[in-house]
């Protein structure tokens, strides 16, 4: 089996202005990247379908998807807090970024890939339920999460969020479902407030939410320890049948939105780390879904690595499923 990439040339046109970060380029110095290092022969490339926008309402608020559509179809620029610049492509690369996070975690599922990376824009982890945050509209990452428990029929599904900014619309999405493992490795304080160690889910959720927060300036050796000294068992112990990975490479030395010290290698090494995880517990099964990341030539390097363990990564004997399309002929 072999590594999934997916993305969408509308990803591009997710227009955020000259000076905004989280833009356009971020996505080319990637694709450059991996074409000149040699990954792209090793890996199976598919362009991201658009979601259903009805489907965005099983983690928002319908509400809230018909004011995003509405706002964007009018030419706004700036959504809610305004920090999330919109222009006219933004709702079909929000639809085929959620589109792509869904086909992603189906083709690993039914076995075509052994897992997948989706290389989508605009990011999803800061989206809340009802609003718009932190360069995020939908997110992808939670709607992955929700498509395997309540489509595919997984019991346990895990996310591990180790952008440098702490994972708030995802954890407030699943912070009551026990079902739902959110682990985040994040530097505190800093935007967007939440994610302390304190914060451990509510209700039924109680338990099965884990931040690691680390101070500005850590670097490898406090996030590799945190990793795998509380983070990693804490996942293994909840037993996931599969593994989602919110992968911000902003917590790099290099990016200019945090002061966190990451090296390349470390983003490596953690993906290794993940991935000896995933083997023991889920059969390999990961989709790693693109987050932040700033600085270009960081976030070339680290988007190498990590893809790079990805494709590396030894395919695990799965039990044979039906492929979910064929499921979906089954019941029409």
């Amino acid at each position: 089996m072999s590594t999934g990439w997916i993305t969408n040339a509308v990803f591009h046109r997710h227009d955020t202005g000259p000076s905004h970060p989280e833009r356009a380029a971020r996505l080319a110095a990637i694709e450059t990247r991996i074409e000149t290092c040699g990954l792209a022969d090793e890996i199976e490339r598919l362009e991201a379908p658009p979601i259903d926008p009805a489907r965005l309402a099983t983690v928002h608020d319908p509400r809230y998807v018909a004011r995003v559509e509405a706002a964007i179809a009018r030419g706004a620029r700036v959504l809610d807090e305004g920090d999330t610049h919109v222009s006219a492509d933004s709702w079909r690369a929000a639809l085929c970024a959620a589109g792509g996070a869904i086909t992603a975690v189906e083709r690993v599922m039914s076995g075509r890939w052994k897992n997948a990376f989706v290389a989508a824009r605009p990011p999803g982890h800061h989206a809340e339920r009802d609003e718009a945050m932190g360069f995020c509209l939908f997110n992808n990452v939670a709607l992955a999460a929700h498509h395997l428990r309540h489509t595919l029929g997984l019991e346990r599904v895990a996310i591990l969020d180790w952008d440098v900014h702490h994972g708030n619309g995802t954890q407030h999405l699943f912070e009551d479902d026990p079902s739902v493992y959110f682990a985040s490795l994040h530097q505190w304080p800093l935007y967007p407030g939440t994610g302390a160690a304190s914060e451990r889910g509510i209700g039924a959720g109680e338990g099965a939410t884990l931040n690691a927060p680390q101070p500005p300036r850590a670097g490898d050796r406090e996030w590799l320890d945190a990793l795998e000294r509380v983070v990693l068992p804490a996942i293994e112990a909840f037993r996931p049948q599969f593994l989602l990975i919110s992968a911000g490479f902003d917590a790099h030395a290099r990016d200019p939105l945090a002061q966190t010290e990451l090296s390349t290698e470390a983003y490596g090494r953690m993906t290794e780390l993940v991935i000896e995880l995933a083997q023991r517990t889920c059969e390999g099964r990961i989709v790693s879904l693109l987050e932040g990341g700033y600085d270009l030539v960081a976030l070339a390097e680290c988007a190498e690595v990590h893809i790079g363990a990805l494709s590396s990564a030894r395919s695990v004997q799965r039990p044979s499923r039906p492929r979910v399309d064929d499921d979906r002929r089954k019941e029409e």
